[in-house]
């Protein structure tokens, strides 16, 4: 086994004591070393390959520089996104984020805050499950820093940076009643999670605000195991009705991506016969022949407010910051109708 450097073999080489090495290379009362004698320290450090003892220094600081981040599924492309985002953001104040996924699962999400809480991370970062609210409680309890993002709870007090949904969705259905489509089905997924609430309310609030009587058949909700067969059973049961829908809105971009795949192998002309909205923006709706017309949620903004605020609750300042971001609207040939 190779010998870890330490701080006494730098300043053995440069003929220093120890805490003077240990002021320069934690850049400490720099302004009171001699600045040769500094560039000397630094220079061996690296000629001897010398790395910082993080466990020894986590001892010292009580803090380990790191940020625990639990997304739903990290192949997914709205997780990989805001993750790399998080990472990069995080990077720029020195700290270093460990990610894992959650698979949608509370045993899985309960695992993974235990796994990151064993490795004294300093916050997390989390996009929670459906009934993990005992989870956050506990989190709240033991004061563990931590920041919501995407998803939230309304009866938890923390922070959380969300999209705004309800105003997305609403804004989406108007846009389609302008372009002149009636009768607006939606496909949602079958939860109690606020956001996905919101997206179905925004789609009513649209209707009733525009007089649109909204008809209980044209909202279906899908089940979150064997996603593709569930929603090709609700678009089946949406076109098969006496006056099926013009248009759909889908709730999600992967409920979106196995619909529009349906909805080809259908031969259902898009948007004479229906016009399609999605959440969510992905690569794959520039590869169907009426690239999707859907709502970009703000990722960007998401990312880099969620990990300002842990790393400002981490650093003392426990005041509660909860954003609903703007979504917005891009429109694009499958909601445009036939000349």
């Amino acid at each position: 086994m190779v010998k870890r450097v330490s701080l006494k073999d730098i300043a053995r080489e440069v003929g220093v004591s120890s805490a003077l090495v240990s002021y320069v290379l934690n850049d400490k009362k720099t302004g009171r070393i001699n600045k040769v004698v500094a560039q000397k320290i630094k220079d061996t450090a690296k000629l001897l390959n010398y790395h910082t003892n993080q466990i020894a220094r986590s001892l010292k600081t009580n803090k380990t520089n790191t940020i625990g981040l639990i997304v739903a599924d990290i192949s997914n492309p709205f997780s990989a996104t805001m993750a790399r985002i998080i990472e990069d953001e995080a990077a720029k104040k020195n700290y270093t984020v460990i990610f894992g996924s959650s698979d949608e699962n509370p045993f899985q999400s309960e695992k993974l805050i235990e796994t990151f809480m064993n490795r004294y991370v300093d916050g997390l970062i989390i996009a929670p499950r459906e009934n993990t609210e005992y989870l956050l409680h506990d989190l709240v309890k033991q004061e563990i820093p931590f920041v919501l993002f995407d998803r939230y709870f309304p009866s938890i007090n923390t922070s959380y940076v969300a999209m705004d949904n309800f105003k997305a969705s609403f804004d989406a259905v108007k846009y389609l009643i302008k372009c002149g489509y009636k009768k607006i089905g939606i496909v949602n997924y079958q939860s109690t999670l606020q956001h996905l609430n919101d997206r179905t309310n925004g789609y009513l609030k649209a209707l009733e605000t525009l007089h649109i009587l909204p008809a209980n058949n044209l909202v279906k909700e899908v089940a979150i195991d064997n996603i593709p067969v569930h929603v090709e059973n609700a678009i089946n049961e949406l076109m098969a009705m006496s006056e099926p829908p013009d248009a759909i809105l889908f709730a999600s971009g992967e409920i979106a991506l196995h619909g529009v795949k349906h909805i080809k192998q259908q031969n259902i002309k898009v948007p004479s016969e229906l016009a399609l909205i999605s959440f969510d923006e992905m690569a794959a709706w520039d590869l169907f022949y009426a690239p999707l017309t859907y709502i970009k949620q703000p990722l960007q903004k998401m990312g880099q407010l969620a990990t300002k605020i842990l790393i400002e609750s981490i650093e003392d300042n426990s005041r509660i910051q909860r954003y609903h971001l703007p979504g917005s609207l891009v429109t694009r040939q499958s909601t445009k109708l036939p000349l």
